[in-house]
C-alpha cells in the first residue's frame, strides 16, 4: 500500500516508516521539520517539507494517489495548549481539516495518533481508563484530538473514509525529544547523562502509563490491518509508574548521581493515568511486549550515545 505519515520524520513517526517500510509498503513523509529530522528519515523514502495547515500540503494529498494517511504530526506540547489555545487548534484541528479535505474521496483509511493520557481527564470509574470511558480532557490539547476523532467519524459517515483512532498513553524510546513537555523520560535520562539539574514536579507520585514506541509501532501496524468500522483503541501497557520511582529507575541506568529535587506541583496536572487494554488485545491481537525495565535501558543507552557524540 501507498501511505503518507505526516510527522514522520519525528518520534513516533520515524518509527513507523521504518515498521511499515519494513512490510513491504511504500512510504512517504510529511513533515515541517519543526522538532522533526532528517536523519530520522530512512534513505530513500520521500520528504516532503510543508507544513499540514499550508495547501502544499493539501495538494500532496490530493494528487499523490495515497490510500492510507497516518497523521502523527501534531502541537503536542500540553502546556503550550493552555498558554495558547489557538495555536493548539490551528494545528491540531485545521491542519487535521486541511488534509482532510484534500483526502476526501482519494485516501481510503486514516490512522490517527490521538492521547490516551489527556482525553480522559481524571479516571471516572477505578483507574484503568477503558475506550467507553467519559471523555473530560483537562487542555486545549486533548480538546483537539477528541474533536479530530469526532471528523473522523463524520469523514467516515459522509465520504467512507475509514479510522482507527490510537489513543496513545505516554511514549517514550530512543529518537524522543528531550526539549518537549511530553518527554519525561528524555527529559531526565538528556539531564542526568549531561550532569545538569532537574527537578521533580510536586510529590511525584503522579502516575502515567509509559508505552515504549515500537509497541506503538506495533500497534499501528495492526490497526493498519484492521478492516471493521472506525473505532478508538488504547495503546498503552495497563501499568502506572509515579515520577518518583521513573526517576530512581533512570537515575540507576545513567550513573547515579543525580539530585533527587522536588519543586512546586504544576497547576492542573493530571494525578493519575493508566489504559486499560482489553479492547486492544481482543479487537486487534494486540499486546505490548517490552517491558520498562528494558525500554528504559534501550532509551538510557540511545541518549549515552547522544550525549557521547
Amino acid at each position: 500500500m501507498k501511505l503518507l505519515i505526516t510527522g514522520g520524520a519525528g518520534f513516533i513517526g520515524s518509527h513507523l516508516v521504518e515498521a511499515f517500510l519494513a512490510d513491504g509498503h511504500e512510504v512517504e513523509v510529511l513533515d515541517n521539520l519543526s522538532s522533526g529530522k532528517r536523519e530520522n528519515v530512512p534513505g530513500g523514502v520521500p520528504l516532503h517539507i510543508h507544513d499540514i495547515r499550508s495547501e502544499e500540503a493539501a495538494a500532496l494529498v490530493r494528487t499523490g494517489g495515497y490510500e492510507v494517511l497516518v497523521h502523527e504530526a501534531a502541537q503536542m506540547d500540553v502546556r503550550r495548549s493552555v498558554e495558547d489555545p489557538k495555536f493548539d487548534a490551528d494545528v491540531n484541528a485545521l491542519g487535521f481539516l486541511n488534509l482532510m479535505e484534500a483526502a476526501k474521496g482519494r485516501v481510503g483509511k486514516v490512522l490517527f495518533a490521538s492521547t490516551g493520557g489527556a482525553i480522559y481527564g481524571e479516571p471516572a470509574y477505578g483507574v484503568a481508563q477503558k475506550e467507553t470511558d467519559p471523555l473530560r480532557p483537562l487542555s486545549p490539547y486533548g480538546i483537539t484530538k477528541l474533536v479530530t476523532e469526532r471528523y473522523l467519524y463524520y469523514y467516515e459517515q459522509e465520504y467512507g473514509t475509514k479510522y482507527v483512532a490510537l489513543r496513545y498513553g505516554n511514549v517514550y524510546g530512543p529518537r524522543q525529544n528531550p526539549h518537549g513537555e511530553a518527554g519525561v523520560i528524555a527529559i531526565f535520562a538528556e539531564r542526568m547523562l549531561e550532569g545538569r539539574p532537574l527537578t521533580i514536579n510536586g510529590n511525584g507520585r503522579q502516575t502515567r502509563d509509559y508505552v515504549y514506541v515500537k509497541d506503538v509501532a506495533e500497534a499501528n501496524r495492526r490497526a493498519l490491518d484492521y478492516d471493521g468500522p472506525g473505532d478508538v483503541f488504547n495503546v498503552g501497557t495497563g501499568l502506572e509508574t509515579d515520577v518518583v520511582t521513573l526517576f530512581r529507575e533512570l537515575n540507576a541506568r545513567t550513573g547515579g548521581t543525580a539530585d533527587e529535587t522536588y519543586g512546586p506541583a504544576k497547576p492542573g496536572e493530571q494525578r493519575r493515568s493508566v489504559l486499560d487494554l482489553t479492547k486492544s488485545e481482543k479487537v486487534l491481537g494486540w499486546t505490548p511486549q517490552v517491558s520498562l525495565a528494558d525500554g528504559l535501558d534501550a532509551t538510557a543507552a540511545f541518549f549515552r550515545e547522544k550525549v557521547e557524540r
